[in-house]
């Protein structure tokens, strides 16, 4: 997946794309490896880099959604239930089984959640993840020895699945890359090409370097999330917002606050709402929150309360109460709600069901929807697009096609296992010169040479590019981050040829994006 490549291959296309895709998160990423897969051509363009956006901060979790089953959305459960399954087996190096306690405090709550689980095991039918059942006080406190003992009456166990976001949405851009797509990071749309007022193509220009180019295709598909409304400005100026954006935030731990490899769901927090403590690279994270904002950011940054919220929640369950001082990253994002008729419907009772919308000029948008359901949200998409073409559309293959690094029953303990199959290519690289193997920080795995082969690789252009979404340490720990920075600015610079200048532009860039991302007193 190599950018200059990708670039010629855009101004060498002679013809008219099938498709042209706007936004590089986890939908339009699954988009253009719909339709590259059913022999269309197509071309995606994002502003930014791949997932910079929502996509990057999740939860960690390919889930069916328990809290939705409660708010009896049961079609949306049964999708994701489903999708959860396919998800695991196409990136069986990424999703993986994650067991889950819920504690209880009242004595109906056991048999209550343990009775609403086994339907959401028979809902996922064979391609659950494991049964549910109904333990102990003890045994749960054995689980997870640093769950709250006092007036605990039982414990259930349930399973869902869990995920590295940023590193999934890389490969799907190289499983799209792989099988032909035109697939460009920092190339950001500017305007819609129309023509007797139907959307044929659009402008876009190279954030690198500046240049500007023209690009056709049959279909425009909106994919940008939170953005979607800029590109229907663009269509058609002064439309009403679409999108509500809903900020969720969470922070990161110590494994130790668990000293587990079961998470923690709590399934109704003092204002309603779902928490969760789920292990994530030797981490805990923990979330989230679901705050209406009136405006779309490329980086949202935590609110006060919201981070007091999750630190007091957290805290009435655990033996040890997280304290400002013990959070390693904490990082908000953005969830592109379809906009509310009412203005006091609360984002938690809004579906998460994606919808699809095409505009008088033909431009397609899509908005909502979930991490896990990418896969269906495409194929609904491009099911559309042909519809509106009128052409029988060519048969979705996306169920079985097994994604980029895709491999059975990997070894969680290999610090290179998020990379599947690549891993190995990486490790062979890394014991060709004894400087490869150098570590960049003494507490983390990370070597020269893995920064090397992801800036060949995989398309990463700037220092945040690395930290943040193809190593993931500054969701993890940001002041271990910044300490990376300046060795790592110097690797990256080396291999793209950049001067001292560029080096130090990036080190100052990314030292002010990670203020957002440390916790102080």
């Amino acid at each position: 997946m190599k950018r200059n490549a990708l670039l010629h291959q855009l101004v060498t296309h002679e013809n008219t794309f099938d498709f042209i895709v706007i936004g590089g998160g986890a939908t339009g990423l699954g988009i253009a490896l719909d339709a590259i897969t059913r022999g269309a051509s197509v071309a995606l363009f994002e502003q930014d880099d791949f997932t910079k956006g929502t996509s990057s901060r999740s939860t960690k979790l390919v889930h069916g959604g328990v809290r939705y089953l409660a708010q009896g959305d049961v079609s949306l459960v049964l999708e994701a239930l489903r999708e959860r399954g396919l998800l695991r087996k196409n990136a069986s190096h990424l999703v993986k089984n994650q067991s889950f306690l819920i504690p209880c405090y009242r004595w109906w709550e056991g048999a209550f959640y343990t009775i609403g689980l086994i339907l959401y095991d028979l809902m996922a039918a064979n391609l659950g993840f494991g049964r549910s059942f109904c333990i102990g006080p003890k045994r749960a406190v054995k689980t997870i020895p640093m769950l709250r003992k006092k007036g605990m009456k039982a414990g259930v166990i349930y399973h869902d699945g869990q995920f590295d976001d940023s590193r999934l949405a890389i490969n799907i851009a190289q499983t799209a890359v792989d099988a032909g797509a035109c697939v460009l990071n920092y190339m950001k749309v500017t305007n819609l090409i129309k023509q007797e007022g139907k959307v044929c193509g659009v402008e876009v220009m190279d954030m690198e370097t500046g240049e500007q180019h023209v690009v056709k295709s049959k279909v425009v598909i909106n994919a940008t999330g939170v953005f979607a409304d800029d590109i229907l400005q663009m269509d058609e100026p002064g439309i009403k917002p679409t999108v509500r954006p809903s900020q969720g935030v969470h922070l990161v731990l110590d494994a130790s606050f668990l000293q587990s490899n079961y998470a923690i769901m709590i399934p109704k927090t003092a204002d309603g709402r779902v928490l969760f403590a789920v292990p994530w690279h030797d981490k805990v994270v923990v979330g989230t929150t679901d705050t209406l904002m009136k405006h779309a950011l490329l980086e949202p940054v935590a609110l006060e309360q919201e981070i007091d919220f999750i630190l007091n929640t957290a805290g009435k369950y655990l033996t040890k109460p997280p304290q400002r001082k013990d959070v390693l990253s904490v990082f908000a994002g953005l969830r592109p709600l379809a906009a509310p008729r009412s203005e006091d419907k609360k984002t938690k009772e809004i579906s998460r069901s994606h919808k699809l919308i095409v505009e008088k000029s033909g431009l397609i948008t899509i908005i909502g929807g979930k991490w896990t359901t990418y896969r269906k949200m495409a194929q609904d998409t491009i099911d559309l697009a042909y519809a509106r073409m009128h052409l029988k559309a060519p048969e979705c293959v996306t169920e079985t096609y097994k994604i980029h690094g895709c491999k059975e029953n990997p070894d969680y303990n290999d610090p290179l296992y998020v990379y599947g199959t690549d891993a190995e290519e990486i490790r062979s690289f890394i014991a060709s010169s004894p400087t490869l193997g150098e570590k960049l920080h003494p507490q983390y795995t990370y070597s020269v040479g893995e920064i090397i082969w992801i800036v060949r690789n995989e398309m990463a252009l700037t220092l945040e590019d690395v930290l943040a979404r193809r190593l993931r340490i500054l969701f993890l720990d940001a002041k271990a981050a910044l300490e990376m920075a300046p060795r790592t600015a110097r690797i990256i610079a080396a291999e793209r040829q950049k001067d001292q200048q560029w080096i130090d532009m990036q080190i100052q860039s990314f030292s002010e994006l990670t203020s957002n991302y440390i916790l102080t007193d």
